[in-house]
């Protein structure tokens, strides 16, 4: 039997909810009941959620989002919208590029937690879950950017918990290793393979499972934790 949540008069915002993990992320909470606006700049379709076309890197487009939720209460804000940018020796980045992918991955969860949290101090409650990545803790070869921005996620959950810990809010990361989606997927087979190769677990994880994780850390029963870090990355996380 699976675990079910009741996110039922909740509100949540995923941010990068048109495919992958986002999407996956979106379904679940929507599913448990929860009231979802996915921002993405992509369209998107997803039975039970809502859409407007955001880019996380620009403020007026989050401040435009928050307008139609007429000022309700947000209980739920996953920062997951990424870039994970090309895979090559950092030599070979040109600026454009790695100011993108800081941009989307660390700026980008910046901008709209800075707009959300006010939202959710005046409730005095909610729930912040950002996506970081295995990249983040470990940093990985050929993706230097992507693991600076990652780990500056997770520096970020880190601290902005402790600022809150007074609230009912809890700030919180999964760190994840690769999952099947279209953006690993986009690195070749090569590159796959060598991912799957490296994984205890011998295989790319699941974005079902990675909503699941978010949901757990959403609810109630996940009241104690803040502030951490969890790995979901088939047992390939060195710590």
């Amino acid at each position: 039997m699976g675990v079910t949540y009741d996110f039922s008069n909740q509100m949540a915002i995923v941010t990068g909810g048109a495919r992958g993990i986002g999407r996956a992320i979106a379904g679940l909470l929507a599913n448990s009941g929860a009231d979802v606006w996915i921002w993405d700049i992509d369209p998107v379709e997803l039975p039970g959620t809502r859409q407007t076309a955001v880019d996380v890197t620009k403020r007026d487009d989050i401040a435009n989002a928050l307008a139609l939720l007429e000022d309700k209460s947000i209980d739920i804000l996953v920062n997951n919208a990424g870039y994970l940018g090309s895979y090559r020796p950092f030599e070979q980045f040109d600026q454009e590029e790695w100011q993108k992918i800081l941009q989307v991955n660390l700026l980008g969860t910046f901008e709209v937690t800075h707009q959300v949290l006010p939202i959710m101090r005046r409730a005095g409650k909610g729930r912040i879950v950002n996506t970081g990545s295995l990249a983040g803790k470990e940093g990985l070869p050929s993706l230097a950017a992507y693991s600076a921005a990652s780990a500056g996620v997770i520096a970020f959950t880190k601290a902005l918990s402790c600022e809150v810990s007074d609230t009912g809010i809890r700030v919180n990361c999964i760190a994840s290793g690769p999952i099947d989606t279209r953006m690993i997927r986009d690195l070749g087979n090569e590159t796959v393979d060598a991912m799957i190769a490296a994984s205890p677990l011998g295989r790319l994880g699941d974005p079902a499972e990675v909503a699941a994780l978010v949901a757990w850390l959403c609810s109630d029963a996940s009241a104690f934790n803040t502030g951490a870090i969890f790995d979901m990355s088939g047992g390939r996380a060195r710590y």
